[in-house]
């Protein structure tokens, strides 16, 4: 990194963690947590104990970090190496993320960055400058993409609240900083659950592993009683409302079950779990040791915040979640994308110089499609 870039940004990060500290988060029993965070162009510094605000505070203006970190995980001694920590439990915390939902628009707001020359084009196979087939791919998140990841944010809380007795007072949803959600569960009855368990909990959100058995349908002499009406609660009644549509068709369409046989109804079932699962990142939920990144600090990877929402339906994150100002920033940007923050858009831009507001020098800086002047 540039070191005038290197300097815009820690001095903008520390500007907004003196500005907005009232937007962090300290998580509840603070001290049984570990801590961690990293700094620009460095590693990772993980199992540091944190015991209050005023600490916290001190550690952010004193080691202005690009990301912070907290753990899901509660220990006797959270400073010490992982297998001295004495683990006690942890909350449940699902990740959605726009880019596992692999989405059409994404090819729209795409670009790659060669790795060999550097150079910025719209989504291909090769770099046009270099021909080069070393490339990043980089993208602009979308409001569809936003929409999408709401889309998964809303199943799950159905089926956590539905399903798995989960208190919807207990479901904290927050902007992730980036491109997606994190699902934050406190206090329920899976907090003593090790990562197997969590493992199994997963299948079942994302429906996979669902046998025929569970939903009617038999290897041998199938009975039509079996299967379940449209109205039931839990995936049986998720099934049957996708497989039937309604109870008008539900006697016509489990003829045809039978008719086709047990592989057919088993090769549907898998089908679906695209349509009726939950799209997450297994492995953050069946972490349990894992550091995540901490509610109300900025994101690397953007400049936005981690923020909660409020409102899911009504949240925008390149509004809501977008805290730094707008003072005048000279750049040299190279971006083929148009993005938009605070409901104004930019670009795209050609390897020129502009003059933008510092959230946006800042977003594209953080991306790698600009320079300081």
């Amino acid at each position: 990194m540039h070191e005038k870039d290197l300097q815009l940004l820690e001095n903008t990060f520390k500007k907004y963690y003196f500005d907005h500290f009232d937007l962090i988060q300290v998580p509840k029993r603070t001290s049984e947590r570990e801590f961690g965070y990293q700094k620009f162009n460095s590693g990772m510094n993980r199992h540091l104990p944190i015991k209050s605000n005023e600490e916290l505070r001190l550690m952010l203006v004193t080691n202005i970090p690009s990301d912070v970190y907290c753990s899901n995980a509660y220990y006797s001694f959270p400073q010490l190496p992982m297998n001295e920590k004495d683990w006690k439990e942890a909350d449940l915390i699902f990740d959605v993320d726009a880019k596992d939902l692999h989405l059409d628009c994404r090819k729209k707001h795409s670009c790659i960055k060669c790795l060999s020359c550097g150079e910025v084009s719209i989504l291909q196979k090769t770099c046009p400058k270099c021909q080069s087939k070393k490339l990043n791919e980089k993208s602009f998140t979308c409001l569809a993409c936003i929409s999408a990841a709401k889309n998964e944010i809303t199943k799950l809380i159905e089926i956590l609240t539905t399903d798995l007795d989960v208190k919807k007072e207990n479901i904290q949803v927050y902007f992730s900083g980036n491109e997606g959600f994190h699902v934050h569960v406190l206090g329920s009855h899976f907090q003593e659950l090790g990562s197997r368990e969590r493992s199994e909990l997963v299948d079942y959100l994302m429906f996979r592993g669902a046998i025929p058995e569970t939903f009617g349908m038999k290897k041998f002499k199938p009975q039509r009683s079996s299967f379940p009406e449209i109205d039931e609660v839990g995936w049986r009644g998720r099934v049957s409302k996708q497989i039937f549509g309604s109870k008008s068709k539900r006697s016509k369409v489990i003829t045809e079950i039978i008719s086709k046989g047990y592989p057919s109804f088993q090769y549907n079932l898998d089908s679906m779990k695209d349509i009726l699962g939950v799209k997450i990142d297994p492995s953050v939920t069946m972490d349990i040791h894992r550091i995540f990144r901490l509610p109300g600090s900025l994101n690397s990877k953007s400049g936005l915040t981690k923020i909660l929402c409020k409102d899911l339906e009504k949240f925008n994150p390149f509004l809501d979640g977008c805290f730094i100002d707008d003072e005048k920033i000279d750049v040299i940007a190279n971006s083929p994308i148009e993005f938009t923050l605070k409901n104004k858009k930019f670009g795209p831009y050609d390897k020129e110089k502009t003059s933008i507001p510092k959230y946006a020098a800042i977003y594209l800086i953080c991306k790698g499609f600009a320079n300081c002047a």
